[in-house]
């Protein structure tokens, strides 16, 4: 198994978004927090030979940190085609093989219905711009739903909020881990150059992806 940071550096190479939507949060996520939670879903046993689903992929990068670990094959879904389109092309740019078929489609809505151990990773909006509010469980609603088990982003604080979540789901949140998103300035009501964000992620072993 590759490093951490090899796997940082392979994905270092991934372009963001040409022109980032505030609507839909598009935020890149960093090369050092996508190889950390791939790193962590891999050791976990959770991407070699499985189905790795990414939702609101974006650009591509926690699909395509997930491609170079070995998983059976990896879909990535977002609504924006632009994004979709950075993503094909960050593919070239990581050089893997591994067979990836991107879906423009409403990732709360995703339309999958996995036969085999499935695994999601992703970094939701966390709902911070008006009418986006409660999207990351939206998100959630959608891995509890295809997946067995899943990765995903939030925002500082969101630990009761996720684990009472899964609970309800009959999840249950086995691994959670705080992490920080150094953002550019790239949106006009941006005060800073850039912003350091406290985020959390979290690990949840879902009852069956078809309940």
């Amino acid at each position: 198994m590759a490093t951490k940071s090899a796997l940082e550096t392979q994905l270092a190479v991934v372009a963001g978004f040409e022109d980032p939507r505030a609507d839909l949060e598009q935020y890149p996520t960093p090369p050092e927090l996508a190889a950390h939670v791939v790193h962590v879903a891999d050791l976990n046993g959770d991407v070699e030979g499985r189905l790795v689903v990414d939702l609101g992929t974006g650009t591509g990068m926690l699909a395509l940190g997930a491609a170079l670990r070995g998983p059976a094959r990896v879909v990535g879904i977002d609504v924006d085609r632009s994004a979709l389109v950075t993503a094909v092309e960050n593919r070239r740019r990581v050089g893997t093989r591994t067979p990836i078929d991107w879906v423009q489609a409403d990732a709360t809505r995703a339309p999958l219905c996995p036969d085999g151990p499935t695994t999601v990773l992703m970094n939701p909006p966390f709902g911070a711009q008006n009418g986006n509010e409660h999207t990351d469980r939206a998100f959630l609603e959608t891995a509890a739903t295809i997946a067995d088990v899943s990765y995903s982003v939030h925002n500082g604080g969101s630990q009761e909020f996720v684990e009472s979540f899964a609970t309800d789901r009959g999840g249950e949140v086995t691994h959670a881990f705080r992490a920080t998103l150094d953002l550019d300035r790239q949106f006009d009501f941006h005060t800073a150059d850039s912003e350091e964000i406290n985020a959390e992620v979290y690990r949840i072993e879902w009852s069956g992806g078809d309940d």
